[in-house]
């Protein structure tokens, strides 16, 4: 298992999300990793996850099977309402959620593949 190392030393575990080939340029797709639903969107040649779950409502944000994003593949749409987001940062600009953000996940990209750091649990 790859590991990263944070500032106090503990080892945390990274979670293999897809092979980097596995993700095209200007898409999305939808993943679950230990329980947790996934996005993630390539957008000039970067990586970006977000936990799939509507700032507003709470429900996932595909309308269909790995389609996250509006018709001009520019921003992620959540089916529900239509709220638009930003890729980069996940933040809201348009519908009942404007200005909250989706909870961004971290991830790295080696030439293994796509991985991701699923926040801790309570």
């Amino acid at each position: 298992m790859t590991c990263i190392y944070t500032s106090s030393e503990k080892v945390t575990p990274l979670n293999y999300l897809c092979d980097k080939n596995d993700l095209d340029e200007g898409k999305s797709r939808g993943f679950e990793v230990d329980g947790v639903q996934l996005l993630a969107v390539r957008r000039v040649g970067q990586v970006y996850v977000y936990q799939n779950r509507c700032p507003h409502r709470a429900v996932p944000l595909q309308w269909q099977l790995d389609q996250f994003l509006d018709a001009s593949a520019s921003l992620i749409q959540c089916a529900t309402h239509g709220a638009l987001f930003l890729i980069e940062s996940g933040e809201c600009i348009a519908g009942p959620c404007e200005g909250k953000s989706l909870n961004p996940i971290d991830c790295g990209e080696d030439a293994q593949g796509i991985w991701v750091n699923l926040p801790e649990r309570d």
